[in-house]
């Protein structure tokens, strides 16, 4: 039997090479797209959370006294 002229009847067109290269393709492509994901929200976690913290450092030196209301409120407008 001549596979060349019968491609069309043979499954996934012709070939379990080509159905497998196609399914790594697609597995690689959703791979690559949740990668990436998952950099842009960890990069967004780690910016928000340093904010948080210096936040909190000012809000203890109000509290403590270190500076008046007005450097306090000054300085949260910049943060946020």
């Amino acid at each position: 039997m001549c596979f060349e002229n019968n491609w069309h009847s043979l499954p996934f067109w012709g070939s379990r090479f080509f159905s497998g290269g196609i399914i790594m393709m697609i597995l690689f492509t959703i791979l690559t797209i949740l990668a990436i994901i998952f950099l842009v929200s960890y990069l967004k976690k780690g910016s928000s959370s340093k904010i948080d913290e210096a936040l909190e450092i000012l809000k203890k030196k109000y509290v403590n006294g270190e500076i008046t209301k007005k450097e306090f409120e000054e300085k949260k407008k910049v943060l946020t």
